[in-house]
């Protein structure tokens, strides 16, 4: 890697904004579709244009000098993809006798309720069936219930079968949506998506629907340490103080490190996040925890911004890759103020904690990678529905994409005045 001049690569030449390592995972991402998405539809979840896609595509195919017409796959996308059918058939064979095929299937023979589960009848119901027979009057005086109770539940049959056919509706927006964000988003975020769509309804209504149907949101794991002090770097003070809010994009940003198991090895995660409006900037991936993987996501970060972040506060745990020389040198080049916590403690990192935290409950969570390739793809795909469409409760339920739009439409304005 060439230090002399960090910004090499982000703004040089201006073929492209976009650094390689996004256009390459943007391009991945569109084959792995196979054919199922437009170029427009894989374009609009990355944030580009269709077109923009479709150029790097015919450019990574001119570059690989891929034949269309024979359709020919390189070696090592088969050796990939055989490994990922050979780890999915060995535990396809591990799974339970009438589980493996179809996980919500229950087995051959089990009984399909459990006991408790018979439906009961309702008292008015039973009231109703028997009326003829035996009289209201005098079922109600050996129910002992109130006859006027039963009249009114009578009277109130259109009403009920209303207001059910409006909850069965509901429940089928609830559905898709909890499905469409891949069973992560719990009550509030459906809440707020619903909201977003233009329906005026009750939280709480939303919250029983979802416990009626067994509905809900993934759920916090412990999380794994991956950073690895150096004690003997020299000291950076903390400029965030736990203070994770900022009143401008590009005002404070906060990086840190994670990682995902592939077979037996690990895929480093190094990712840059704007305090202000909670987007995802730069990203790196890697099979190593190098300095260069802490780079690479700060100058993804720079490009995406143009280039110019002078003055802005990076924080950081005191990790060695962000106590490095070579990353201090980095940070110099670009006029990026560095800001450290304290060792040991995660609270002074809270935001970019939480967001591993996040990452691994709704994307992660229970998954095994038996490819590097596989697991870069799933990353990746979460990274560009973060940005695009996660609904964030610290942006009031917004996307990090539309509130920095809305920051920057309410610039404009107050330049325009």
């Amino acid at each position: 890697m060439d230090l002399a001049d960090p910004r090499e690569g982000v703004l040089a030449g201006r073929k492209s904004s976009y650094p390689a390592e996004f256009r390459n995972d943007a391009v991945a991402l569109y084959r792995a579709a196979g054919g199922r998405r437009t170029y427009a539809a894989v374009a609009a979840d990355v944030g580009v244009t269709g077109e923009t896609l479709r150029s790097w595509v015919r450019q990574a195919d001119e570059h690989a000098g891929r034949d269309h017409s024979r359709g020919e796959q390189s070696v090592e996308s088969r050796d990939e993809e055989l490994a990922r059918l050979r780890a999915e058939n060995g535990r396809l064979r591990k799974a339970e006798k009438g589980v493996g095929a179809r996980v919500g299937d229950p087995a051959p023979g089990s009984g399909l309720f459990r006991q408790g589960d018979e439906v009961k009848t309702h008292g008015w119901d039973f009231v109703s069936f028997h009326a003829e027979t035996f009289g209201v009057q005098r079922i109600c005086q050996v129910l002992r219930v109130s006859r006027s109770g039963y009249y009114r539940w009578i009277a109130g049959a259109r009403t009920r079968a209303e207001r059910q056919a409006a909850d069965d509706a509901l429940l089928v927006e609830i559905r898709e949506i909890h499905h469409d964000h891949k069973r992560t988003y719990g009550v509030r975020r459906v809440h707020a998506e619903l909201r977003g769509f233009g329906h005026t309804v009750n939280r709480k209504r939303v919250e029983r629907l979802m416990r009626i149907d067994r509905l809900e949101g993934r759920h916090l794991r412990r999380r794994k340490r991956t950073t690895l002090p150096d004690r003997l770097a020299p000291p950076v003070p903390d400029l965030i103080q736990r203070d994770f809010s900022a009143a401008r994009l590009d005002e404070k940003w906060c990086g840190d490190i994670t990682y995902v198991q592939v077979g037996g090895s690990r895929l480093y995660l190094a990712c840059v996040i704007d305090i202000c409006s909670r987007r995802v900037l730069g990203y790196s991936m890697a099979s190593h925890m190098r300095a260069e993987l802490v780079i690479d996501a700060l100058k993804m970060a720079v490009a995406i911004r143009g280039g110019n972040v002078d003055g802005v506060i990076f924080h950081a745990d005191r990790g060695s890759q962000y106590t490095s020389a070579v990353f201090a040198q980095v940070c110099d080049g670009f006029d990026i103020r560095r800001s450290m916590g304290r060792v040991g403690s995660s609270y002074d990192n809270a935001l970019a904690e939480s967001f591993w935290q996040g990452l691994k409950r709704e994307t992660l969570h229970q998954r095994l990678f038996s490819t590097m390739r596989q697991a870069r793809l799933e990353i990746f795909q979460r990274l560009t529905y973060y940005n695009a469409r996660r609904r964030h409760s610290a942006l009031n339920y917004l996307s990090p994409d539309e509130f920095e739009q809305r920051q920057q439409r309410a610039h404009k304005l107050t330049l325009a005045a």
